[in-house]
């Protein structure tokens, strides 16, 4: 898992570009659960630091990590400067210190399962909190959605990556909340949506779709040809459904 996730090194200055930002409400939400001041913040995952920004404010300490050093030299560009980065993966992480908050934005699916909460309750203080949030990026118009799949078949057939543990959308608690509520050292665990949709032009939603890990997995000529086709099976502009779901749990 990995060595996909370091495949986004690749194209750092257009995950910065294409990748929607996250919404002020968000570390709000968190804040608000969390209940007691955060001082100090451990992010997995930063990738370029669209989530780091949300949480990089005066009073607050934020660790930012990412196994990909292309990604983090990105993200240094864009947040404020006493921000600390460190590059390694999740399971390489120094359990030395714990955090208040510990955070990771579509990120957390690239970490190992096994022994993934014992380590993570490792991160978090007692009382702390951990939180993950995400969401798939989904045209909105059905029609246009279908013109984009007939697009893509030939290379791929989705370009989603599915729950880790199995569980069916249809469920109302998702993943990770699912494990969370399994786990030993988490409780009050909260599943929140916050709705989000947004313009592009076909343009700029073909370039997010080149820093999904689906299309970074094929050859460069095949993801060329498919980047191709799905621009020319889109409309001028689309609307797409950005949800952010975010899942909140306590260390306990």
């Amino acid at each position: 898992m990995v060595v996909r996730a370091l495949r986004f090194g690749s194209v750092a200055e257009t995950y910065e570009r294409f990748r929607p930002e996250y919404p002020s409400e968000l570390a709000d939400l968190i804040l608000t659960y969390a209940g007691r001041p955060v001082r100090t913040v451990l992010e997995i995952g930063a990738g370029t630091g669209k989530a780091t920004r949300c949480f990089a404010r005066p009073g607050v300490t934020v660790t930012a990590t990412d196994p990909d050093p292309a990604m983090l030299a990105e993200l240094r560009k864009h947040v404020p400067a006493d921000v600390r980065t460190v590059q390694a993966a999740f399971e390489d992480l120094s359990l030395d210190s714990r955090h208040d908050l510990v955070f990771a934005g579509a990120a957390l699916h690239w970490t190992a399962p096994a022994g993934r909460w014992s380590r993570m309750a490792d991160l978090v203080e007692p009382g702390g909190v951990f939180a993950n949030f995400g969401g798939p990026v989904q045209l909105a118009d059905p029609a246009v959605e279908a013109a984009v799949q007939a697009a893509r078949a030939p290379f791929l057939d989705t370009d989603e990556i599915l729950s880790p543990d199995g569980t069916p959308p249809e469920q109302p608690m998702q993943w990770p909340g699912t494990e969370l509520q399994r786990s030993k050292w988490f409780h009050d665990v909260r599943q929140s949506l916050l709705p989000r949709r947004l313009t592009m032009t076909a343009t700029d939603y073909v370039g997010y779709l080149s820093t999904v890990s689906a299309y970074l997995e094929l050859p460069e000529q095949p993801r060329q040809q498919v980047y191709d086709r799905i621009l020319r099976a889109l409309p001028p502009t689309v609307e797409i459904i950005a949800d952010v779901i975010a899942h909140l749990a306590r260390r306990r």
